[in-house]
């Protein structure tokens, strides 16, 4: 079954990728069961877990140690891994995030695939890559995957493998391959999603916010500050925006009022 992959705006076949590689198929390590052999060390998925703390977005980010000339380095990449024989590659990138950070039975959606030969052109990405894969590695193409969570109690302190956190997208560093691009292309898909479906930001949301976590969060997705009185009137035009009575809590500021997405609503005001 052919799978196609969003690549902001034109499609490509996943199968046609892997015929370009089919030919470079690895032989299965003593690292890999026979369950868990790779089927390609050139083809790999990567995940974006795009969250939203109520001030910043955030991405999440798993630790990755490299050796270089006996000293161990640390920095910071998406969570990703190969894919194995025995897995497509929705299956794959549910399985990253699941080993990798703890995260379980969540959205995924494949958005892009990234194989340009200047992929692998930093020496410590390649040192990884052979250390972990136990294979030399010259190219290796990656399928792009993009889901919004909220972030809550649970998931940002319960949930997530000690390896793994959260960083906001305003304080990154360089990460490794082209992990940087990989995630300005994943707020381009956000902003498309949401200029065609308003309600695909709520997903960042927690089920009660605040006008202000609405408009920073909005602010944040596009980049641009907005104006304060004019947003709080078309939250006020906007009948699936709805005030509840009830306003936050322990804050040092006077409570602001909160308010709840809801999809009915909104899904009656779209036909």
């Amino acid at each position: 079954m052919i799978k196609n992959v969003l690549v902001l705006g034109n499609v490509i076949s996943i199968d046609y990728i892997c015929k370009k590689f089919i030919g470079l198929r690895m032989k299965t390590t003593s690292s890999f069961s026979a369950s868990q052999s790779l089927a390609l060390n050139h083809i790999s998925v990567d995940c974006v877990i795009l969250g939203f703390d109520g001030k910043k977005l955030h991405v999440l980010l798993i630790n990755r140690a490299v050796e270089i000339d006996g000293e161990i380095v640390h920095d910071m990449k998406l969570p990703g891994d190969l894919i194995y024989e025995d897995e497509n590659l929705d299956d794959a990138a549910g399985r990253v995030l699941r080993d990798l950070t703890g995260i379980k039975n969540i959205n995924l959606l494949q958005f892009k695939a990234y194989g340009s030969k200047d992929r692998t052109k930093n020496h410590k990405d390649l040192l990884w890559l052979e250390h972990t894969t136990h294979v030399k590695v010259e190219r290796i193409v990656t399928v792009a995957y993009l889901s919004l969570v909220r972030i809550s109690r649970q998931l940002s302190m319960q949930n997530l493998d000690d390896e793994a956190c959260w960083v906001a997208i305003d304080e990154l560093d360089t990460l490794p391959f082209d992990h940087n691009a990989i995630i300005q292309d994943a707020l381009e898909v956000v902003r498309s999603h949401a200029d065609a479906d308003p309600s695909y930001l709520f997903n960042l949301l927690p089920h009660k916010f605040t006008a202000l976590q609405l408009r920073t969060l909005c602010e944040r997705v596009y980049g641009k500050q907005l104006d304060v009185r004019n947003f709080q009137k078309k939250i006020n035009q906007l009948d699936y925006v709805v005030a509840i009575d009830e306003y936050e809590r322990d804050v040092a500021h006077r409570a602001a009022r909160l308010y709840r997405f809801d999809r009915k609503i909104f899904k009656r005001s779209r036909r």
